[in-house]
């Protein structure tokens, strides 16, 4: 504590028994004392500002208009250039506040306030928090972090705090690795941090895969990603009471399917710009066979949507927006009609001003209110509440599936709208973690998650505002942001693989 007061008082007062209502409804601890270690006083007769730093460094409060300055200039370069200024500069402000350093490199706190960094979050997040906002060197190193701890062909889930062994517990946060690396290279050109630093541990995520690994995860026959075992969560859907996995998703999960598949045709794709035939005919066969299994296993026709889960028995036929990834990642496995189809069941059954609700109404294990204590809570923690970092992708597959076209980019900015007024809601200037699935859908969990803020940023200026990146010629590590940045319009660019919309 920095001060310019006049007198400081070591009082050391306690005070006894407050109560939290929140913390007693969810049922936590809920009482606590209070400690005030001291009182400031300030002669406002004296001087005519009263100034308090607080900081984890030692501060000079005669250095507090430069503090103040240079923590203005910061956040101002923070910002994107924007039509719509209000609504990119906050959530560029917001992003800002994920990205913390764990010793020299970068990682990103999954939320505020009980989250630590998680590999998943990361990668999910990864796009929206660095790179519209031109934070390619955090970018850089978010990812050159996470590279350096694969083990036998998996991110880790979690870096627990204190220096203990990572724990390697998810099946999608690896193939996310994939997605946050081309969204990286997309934007920067820079295939040779890519060539040196990432493709060979790449390459060998995708033998892992292939032969097997932790977990059970190993593509199988069919050429999909099997995974899971009794008692273990591996996909986001994570919720876990005592021995309880609420959604345990054994088998083949869509979503896992359709990252599955992006990861190989990214593989494809990077090993013919490094000049890998060997590897590209493989990645490409993998990838075909993926497909055509993927179309002849998921495929709903009753529906006209996708299966959660195959598993070898009944296909789980339960609505959820796992599915909305097959047509929102860069490389799809649907066709047009299907793809559309998809987004269409999604729009008509999860939809809801905040996100998608992660289970349809209409299934009866949905339960529309978070709230109780935590069994409660995480028994509907994915059995219908809206998670609003679903939107993002929902909104890259609407968008897509309409050829980019004026409307559904107004359409989509109509569906972003709630969440611009949110901001000033719970987590002042950031995005809830959840929503209760009921109306009038109630803020909850916490009060700003990472991958909520930048999948709504990345949303707003990719597909609202149709800023993409264009295909780049390669740019040295070095070179600056600046002069790597390149964005357009491009609303109706293809994917020469799938033929929809990139």
């Amino acid at each position: 504590m920095a001060h310019n007061a006049s007198e400081l008082q070591k009082t050391g007062h306690w005070y006894r028994n407050f109560e939290y209502d929140v913390e007693r409804e969810r049922g936590l601890d809920f009482a606590e004392d209070l400690f005030n270690p001291f009182v400031l006083r300030f002669d406002l007769r004296c001087r005519q500002q009263a100034t308090v730093i607080a900081s984890t460094e030692h501060r000079d409060v005669a250095r507090v208009i430069e503090y103040r300055q240079a923590e203005i200039t910061r956040r101002r370069r923070a910002a994107v250039s924007s039509p719509i200024e209000d609504v990119t500069q906050s959530l560029a402000a917001a992003a800002d506040q994920y990205i913390v350093s764990r010793g020299d490199q970068k990682t990103v706190i999954a939320g505020y306030h009980w989250f630590s960094d998680w590999g998943r979050d990361t990668m999910i997040a990864l796009p929206g928090l660095t790179l519209p906002t031109g934070k390619y060197d955090v970018a850089r190193s978010i990812l050159r972090t996470f590279a350096k701890h694969v083990d036998q062909g998996m991110l880790p889930n979690r870096f627990p705090d204190a220096g203990e062994t990572p724990e390697y517990n998810t099946v999608d946060a690896t193939l996310w690795f994939f997605e946050a690396a081309r969204a990286f290279l997309a934007y920067t050109g820079d295939l040779e941090f890519v060539r040196t630093e990432l493709y060979p541990g790449f390459a060998d995520i995708i033998a892992w895969h292939a032969r097997g690994t932790r977990y059970g995860i190993k593509v199988d026959p069919s050429g999909l990603l099997a995974s899971g075992e009794a008692g273990v969560q591996l996909t986001w859907m994570d919720a876990k009471v005592g021995d309880w996995v609420v959604t345990p998703r054994l088998g083949k999960p869509v979503e896992i399917q359709a990252l599955w598949y992006n990861a190989l045709c990214i593989m494809e794709d990077l090993a013919q710009r490094l000049g890998d035939e060997l590897g590209r005919r493989r990645y490409g066969s993998m990838a075909a066979l993926a497909k055509w299994s993927f179309n002849r296993l998921f495929w709903n026709e009753k529906n006209g949507c996708l299966y959660d889960v195959v598993n070898g028995g009944l296909p789980d036929a339960s609505i959820r927006p796992n599915q909305i990834f097959a047509v929102s990642l860069p490389h799809s496995m649907l066709s047009p009609e299907r793809a559309k189809s998809v987004v269409e069941k999604v729009q008509e059954h999860l939809l809801t001003p905040y996100g998608l609700c992660s289970l349809a109404p209409s299934a009866p294990q949905y339960r529309g209110r978070y709230t109780g204590d935590p069994s409660s809570r995480d028994g509907a923690y994915h059995q219908g509440t809206v998670w609003p970092w679903l939107l993002g992708p929902f909104i890259t597959a609407y968008v897509k599936v309409h050829g980019g076209s004026d409307a559904a980019r107004r359409q989509a900015a109509e569906w972003l709208a709630p969440l611009r007024d949110h901001l000033a809601d719970a987590g002042l200037g950031h995005i809830s973690e959840i929503f209760d699935g009921d109306p009038p859908h109630r803020p909850c969990g916490c009060m700003g998650q990472a991958w909520s803020v930048a999948e709504v940023l990345r949303a707003w200026i990719e597909d609202v505002q149709g800023l993409r990146p264009m295909p780049q010629p390669y740019v040295a590590a070095a070179q600056s942001k600046e002069s790597a940045t390149v964005r357009t319009t491009i609303p109706g660019q293809t994917s020469p693989r799938t033929g929809t919309n990139a």
